[in-house]
C-alpha cells in the first residue's frame, strides 16, 4: 500500500491510502524504462542495471519475470511480438499501455511530492538505548560511525565513476542516498560526542541506574537501581 494523496486541516494532516495494482517499486522501474520504447524483459533488466538501479532494488530473475507478468495481467504493459535469435529462447517484447503510463506518472508524483515516515532499525534502537549502559552505547555508536564512513567512501567513489558514464538524471537517487549517509554520520557523531564528554542530559543517572541494577551474586537487582529506574521513568533523564 502506498500513500498517494493528502488533505490538510488546521489541526492535523489526513492521509488517504490507495493500493497500487502492482505494489512493488521494481514495477515502477519497469514501467519507466518500457515507457521509453518497447523491450523484452532481459533488455529491461539490462537498462536498469546500466543505470545503477540494481543498487536500490535488487533485480532477481525469478521475481523480475513475476513483476513483468503481473504488469501485463493488470493491463499496464502488453505484449507486441515474440522474437528469437539463433538458438536462444523466444523473447516477448512488451510496450507500455495508456493505463501503465498514467500509473507510472501518478506513482512518481506521489513518491516525489509526499513525504513518508518509514522508521528505521536505527530509530528503533535509539528509542530503547536506555536499556544498555551508556558506555556500551558509545562503543556501538563508534562502530556504527566507522561503518558509515566506509559506506560513504564507497558511495562517493562509485558516484564519481558513474558520473563519467551515466547522465545525472539517472544518478540523482544515488546523490540523495549519499547525502542521507553524510547527514546520519554527522548526527551520530554529535550524539557520540555528547556521551563521550558527558554533556548528554541525565547521563550520570543513566550510568548509575545500570551500575545499581546489575544482578548481584544472588541474581537480584540492587534496590537502589529499582528506585533509580522509577525516578528515570518519571522524567529524571531530563535533568
Amino acid at each position: 500500500m502506498r500513500i498517494v494523496a493528502h488533505e490538510y486541516s488546521p489541526k492535523r494532516m489526513v492521509w488517504v491510502a490507495q493500493r497500487r495494482r502492482v505494489a512493488n517499486l521494481l514495477a515502477l522501474a519497469v514501467l519507466t524504462v518500457v515507457a521509453e520504447r518497447p523491450m523484452h524483459p532481459y533488455e529491461m533488466a539490462s537498462v536498469l542495471r546500466a543505470r545503477g538501479k540494481d543498487r536500490e532494488m535488487p533485480i532477481k530473475w525469478g521475481s523480475f519475470y513475476t513483476v513483468v507478468r503481473n504488469l501485463e495481467k493488470h493491463g499496464l504493459i502488453e505484449a507486441t511480438e515474440s522474437t528469437r535469435q539463433g538458438g536462444r529462447p523466444e523473447r516477448t517484447v512488451y510496450r507500455i499501455t495508456g493505463d501503465g503510463r498514467e500509473e507510472a506518472e501518478d506513482w512518481t508524483r506521489e513518491l516525489l511530492g509526499t513525504p513518508e515516515r518509514e522508521p528505521t532499525g536505527f530509530e528503533a534502537g535509539l528509542s530503547v538505548m536506555g536499556g544498555l549502559d551508556p558506555d556500551e552505547v558509545a562503543a556501538l555508536l563508534r562502530r556504527r560511525l566507522a561503518l558509515l564512513r566506509d559506506r560513504i567512501a564507497v558511495q562517493r567513489e562509485t558516484l564519481e565513476v558513474e558520473r563519467g558514464e551515466i547522465p545525472r538524471l539517472f544518478l540523482i537517487e544515488s546523490e540523495y542516498a549519499l547525502a542521507m549517509s553524510v547527514a546520519e554520520e554527522a548526527w551520530t557523531g554529535a550524539l557520540l560526542a555528547e556521551l563521550t564528554i558527558g554533556t548528554f542530559p541525565g547521563l550520570d543517572q543513566w550510568r548509575v541506574y545500570h551500575q545499581n541494577t546489575r544482578p548481584t551474586a544472588r541474581g537480584h537487582a540492587d534496590e537502589t537501581g529499582t528506585a533509580e529506574r522509577a525516578r528515570l521513568d518519571r522524567g529524571g533523564l531530563a535533568g
